[in-house]
C-alpha cells in the first residue's frame, strides 16, 4: 500500500478509520466509528479521481443525491464530506454481504434467495420511480443487516461514473462483466430493465452457486451476455423450483422488453413463488432468449465499452 492510501488511526472529518474492508476501481471502504463511538463504513475516493475534479464534484453530488434514497433496502449514507482533498461518504456499517455469503456458503436456500431478491427488488422499485437506474447490482453491493434484511449499495458511485463519462466523454463502462446487461455490454441506452438482468444474474447465482456465463477474457464474456443462451438453473441443480426457473429466465432474457417491464411486476411474481396463486404457466418465460440480439460489432469498438477500472 503506498503512502495515498488512508491508513487506520486517520481521522477524516468527523470518523476514525479502524480497518480497511475492501476496494473498488474506484475507492476503498473502511470500517470507521465516530467519537461517540457509533460504527460506520466510509468509501474514500481514490486519488486518482479525487485529483480530477469533475469526477470528485460528481462523486460528491451524487453521493449527497444517493443520500435523499430513504428506504430500509438501500444503504443510508450519512454525510458525505472532504478532508485535506479526500472526498468520502459514511453510511451504516452491516455486518455481512451477499458476496461474503456466497464466499462461505456457495448457494442460498430458495426461500432465503427469493426473500434476498425482494428486497432488492423492492430497493429498486423505489429508485426506479424516480428515474435512477443502479447500474451494477452484483452481490458486493447488496450487504445484509443483521437479522438478513438485503441493503443495497453503491447508487452514488454508478450515477457519478455514468455522469462523468457523458460530460467528459472519457470511454469507461459502469457494472461489472460477470453481470453486465447485454445492453450495457454493446454501449446501448438502457433502463432499469438492466437493473433486472443484473438481478437475475446474482440470484442465478445464489441458487446454484455459479453465474451463468464465465470467461477469462472479457469480450468473450461480453459476447455470451449478448448472444448465448443461459443454461436453465434445474440443469445445475434439480431441486430448484420450476417457478423460480421461469422468473430467473424471463429476468435473462437478452431483449429488456422480454423481461420484467418493472421491479415492481418481478415483485408479483416472486410473491408468487410461495403463494402459488397461479399455475406456472402463467408466468410466461420468453420463447427465445435471443430476441433482436445484435452482436457485438468488433472487439476494439467493445474496447471502448469495456475499459477496465
Amino acid at each position: 500500500m503506498t503512502s495515498d492510501v488512508p491508513t487506520p488511526g486517520q481521522r477524516l472529518g468527523r470518523y476514525i478509520l479502524d480497518r480497511l474492508l475492501g476496494q473498488g476501481g474506484f475507492a476503498w471502504v473502511y470500517a470507521a466509528h465516530r467519537e461517540d463511538d457509533n460504527p460506520f463504513a466510509v468509501k474514500v475516493l481514490k486519488p486518482r479521481y479525487a485529483t480530477d475534479p469533475a469526477f470528485e464534484s460528481r462523486f460528491r453530488q451524487e453521493a449527497a443525491f444517493a443520500a435523499d434514497l430513504k428506504h430500509p433496502n438501500i444503504v443510508h449514507i450519512e454525510e458525505v464530506g472532504s478532508e485535506d482533498g479526500i472526498a468520502f461518504f459514511a453510511m451504516d456499517l452491516y455486518p455481512d454481504s451477499l458476496s461474503a455469503r456466497l464466499a462461505r456458503d456457495t448457494v442460498v436456500p430458495e426461500p432465503e434467495a427469493v426473500q434476498i431478491a425482494t428486497g432488492v427488488a423492492q430497493a429498486l422499485a423505489f429508485a426506479h420511480e424516480r428515474s435512477l437506474v443502479h447500474r451494477d447490482i452484483k452481490p458486493d453491493n447488496i450487504l445484509l443487516a443483521t437479522e438478513g434484511r438485503p441493503v443495497l449499495a453503491d447508487f452514488g458511485i454508478a450515477r457519478a461514473v455514468s455522469g462523468y463519462v457523458a460530460a467528459t466523454g472519457f470511454m469507461m463502462t459502469v457494472g461489472t462483466p460477470a453481470y453486465i446487461s447485454p445492453e450495457q455490454a454493446q454501449g446501448r441506452p438502457f433502463d432499469g430493465r438492466s437493473d433486472l438482468y443484473s438481478l437475475g444474474i446474482t440470484l442465478y447465482r445464489m441458487v446454484t452457486g455459479e453465474v451463468p456465463f464465465k470467461s477469462k477474457d472479457w469480450f468473450e464474456l461480453a459476447r455470451m451476455h449478448v448472444e448465448d443462451r443461459p443454461e436453465p438453473p434445474r440443469n445445475r441443480r434439480p431441486e430448484i423450483s420450476k417457478r423460480l426457473e421461469r422468473i430467473v429466465l424471463r429476468l435473462l432474457a437478452k431483449h429488456p422488453d422480454d423481461r420484467h417491464p418493472s421491479a415492481t411486476a418481478l415483485l408479483d411474481d416472486l410473491a408468487d413463488i410461495g403463494a402459488r396463486t397461479h399455475p406456472t404457466s402463467d408466468m410466461p418465460v420468453p420463447d427465445g432468449y435471443l430476441r433482436d440480439s445484435k452482436t457485438l460489432k468488433s472487439e476494439e469498438e467493445a474496447k471502448r465499452w469495456w475499459k477496465k477500472w
